[in-house]
């Protein structure tokens, strides 16, 4: 395989007969997908540890089912719980953010980092630095830190396996040719449950309408990041920063059916692309056994039975976060960290009802305006720099979000 960049290597012809497994967030859709997986390893996996947020209860269940040795929950209020639910099993018990860090730092052959949010850095980096094989499902690792983050998993000699399905879909196309042979990625799109809507109707969308998904069964943040399609926004970053591809390379196609979920084009024309039914077990499979395959649970594609797959170019007036995604690349340095930030706010505040759909782009147009005027956009050189960055862009979000709200109704 041509190596994409040091963090992305895939040498080894074989998996270990036994490989030892962390999950960080597993209480989450990515994280309960791995599970999955994992119950179904017929004793190809041995689980060190496994955390949550808060989810005390759920937590527990999994280690149990999991036989894990270590279940951590951050929350240290719900260690109580944890500890009650897992009293006679064996399995060790801890809360905090430094015990969720610790349990990265455990020697495994390959970790799932799932923990949703700027609370997944520190965890997520730990595990980096301590090598062997990341699955990351953790997009604020590249979108607040990428350029820090991928050349610390260089300088340890981690593997970066991306899970997200559209970044597994390049990864999987880009074994096609050679590096420097790339012309074009391109990242597909859903267009989420209002591609077809005027932008008047999207401003006046309701929070139940935002959360039906046409494709995919999300969490409600990243389904209303697929609604506005900050989602792709984020996905451009993130892309730029695994594969080490200028921003004018990388594309967004709305591909209605979810089926193809990236292509790469190479100078000769050809198109690679990766095809699957929209189900997150499948780059979640490719990961845990990478490099071989696994059997896995998803349906298997039946493109006779899809009968047709369509694209359309994606309406950067109709879903402004497009252009603002492209201004916070090619800005570069803090600014995807600044949308980001924002974005967050921003989905938080539309669905506790203080703006409406609109305002989401709204404000975070104006974050990145006011953060540009403050000179505040340059690139983080560690992880403390990209959490102040973080909370900086938040602050400002939280200031602004009065005016944009008074205007979003």
């Amino acid at each position: 395989m041509q190596v994409i960049n040091p963090a992305l290597r895939a040498e080894r012809t074989s998996a270990p007969s036994v490989r030892s497994v962390t999950v960080l967030g597993a209480t989450g859709s990515v994280g309960m997908s791995t599970v999955d997986l994992l119950k179904r390893g017929n004793g190809q996996y041995r689980v060190e540890a496994v955390t949550a947020n808060t989810n005390a209860a759920d937590l527990a269940k999994i280690a149990r089912e999991l036989k894990a040795r270590l279940a951590v929950v951050a929350d240290p209020s719900a260690y109580g719980e944890l500890k009650a639910a897992l009293a006679g099993s064996g399995i060790e018990a801890a809360s905090g953010e430094a015990a969720v860090i610790e349990a990265a730092e455990r020697p495994v052959d390959w970790l799932m980092a799932a923990v949703s949010g700027a609370v997944g850095l520190r965890p997520t980096l730990a595990a980096v630095k301590r090598g062997a094989t990341v699955a990351l499902a953790n997009k604020e690792c590249l979108v607040c830190a990428g350029g820090l983050f991928m050349r610390t998993a260089a300088a340890h000699g981690t593997n970066v396996l991306p899970v997200d399905s559209e970044h597994n879909a390049i990864y999987q196309a880009l074994t096609a040719g050679p590096r420097e042979d790339v012309s074009r990625i391109v990242i597909t799109a859903s267009g989420g449950p209002f591609r077809t809507w005027t932008r008047e109707q999207m401003r006046g969308a309701k929070l139940e309408q935002a959360l039906k998904h046409p494709n995919w069964s999300m969490g409600p943040k990243i389904t209303i990041d697929s609604a506005t399609m900050f989602n792709k926004v984020l996905e451009l970053v993130e892309a730029h920063h695994l594969f080490a591809v200028e921003p004018e390379k990388l594309a967004v196609l709305v591909h209605p059916q979810s089926i193809i979920h990236g292509m790469v084009e190479y100078r000769d024309g050809s198109v690679v692309a990766q095809l699957g039914s929209p189900d997150m077990r499948i780059p979640i499979a490719h990961c845990l056994a990478w490099p071989v395959r696994i059997d896995g649970p998803a349906a298997k594609l039946d493109l006779a039975k899809v009968g047709s797959l369509t694209f359309e170019s994606p309406d950067y007036d109709r879903f402004p976060a497009l252009a603002l995604g492209r201004r916070a690349l090619e800005t570069g340095g803090a600014a995807p960290t600044i949308l980001n930030a924002a974005n967050e706010v921003a989905v938080a505040a539309f669905i506790g009802g203080q703006i409406g759909f609109g305002g989401i782009a709204d404000l975070v147009g104006a974050t990145l305006e006011a953060a540009e005027r403050r000179n505040a956009t340059a690139e983080p050189q560690d992880i403390d720099e990209a959490l102040a960055v973080d909370h900086m862009a938040r602050s400002l979000a939280h200031d602004l979000l009065p005016e944009i709200a008074a205007k979003s109704f």
